[in-house]
């Protein structure tokens, strides 16, 4: 295969996979050229993401943070989802798997409020986080239940685990320079198009920090019922 073709076919791939078909990338040959593609379409994101944001700073203009958190995001992923027994589970394929959700975030690159009133840029951005959040989910749903062959409560503990986890740590961190500041209220000098859906995130952290107990559970139950069953397996061998 050219160098032609493969580019064809991973944009090939790319396109199906984020409009949820059942894909089997050639990761053997072509699991860097998917690498590559991953970190440069976080990259992009990333760069878009920030670019007209007047609180980031110039690690985050630069896109770095997007990179970054892909890395630990995959880390995350592998490391939570290891012990429920997933199959084709590597540190690599989570990688890859997490920068094809990159693209995704473009929808954040649009600057509404550029073109539309403050309250109406809020509202926008709700939506796109809305939509952002729920497309990758879905992502991860299908990439656990195709290619990891997790079912039942595993697949439903292996989705909302890491979500509840990052949602928290991430407003913990307070990247966006502006997360807590909401909680004590925002000077009007302050407030920009994104900070409705800075709420969301507040809210959504309040729901994580509910359901972490009861999932957290379940994801003990389930990895000691799994490595129980990989014990008896190994025995009768």
């Amino acid at each position: 295969m050219t160098k032609k073709e493969k580019l064809k076919e991973l944009f090939k791939t790319e396109l199906k996979f984020l409009f949820f078909q059942d894909v089997k990338p050639n990761l053997k040959e072509m699991g860097n050229y998917y690498l590559i593609f991953a970190l440069l379409t976080t990259w992009l994101a990333g760069v878009g993401r920030y670019w007209d944001n007047p609180r980031a700073d110039l690690w985050q203009y630069l896109g770095l943070g997007s990179v970054i958190y892909i890395f630990v995001l995959a880390l995350l992923l592998w490391a939570i989802i290891k012990p429920l027994k997933p199959e084709n589970w590597s540190y690599k394929n989570v990688l890859i798997f997490v920068g094809m959700t990159s693209p995704t975030g473009i929808l954040y690159a649009i600057p509404v409020e550029r073109y539309f009133s403050l309250s109406t840029s809020q509202t926008m951005n709700v939506w796109f986080l809305a939509v952002v959040a729920t497309w990758r989910v879905i992502l991860l749903f299908l990439y656990l239940k195709r290619v990891a062959k997790l079912s039942g409560l595993a697949i439903v503990v292996a989705t909302l685990l890491p979500i509840v986890i990052t949602i928290t740590g991430l407003t913990m961190l307070n990247l966006e320079h502006v997360v807590f500041k909401l909680m004590a209220g925002l000077a009007e000098h302050e407030r920009s198009a994104n900070d409705a859906a800075y709420s969301i995130l507040i809210l959504l952290t309040t729901l994580s920090v509910m359901l972490s107990p009861v999932l957290m559970i379940a994801y003990l139950v389930i990895g000691y019922q799994k490595a129980k069953t990989a014990d008896k397996t190994e025995h009768s061998l």
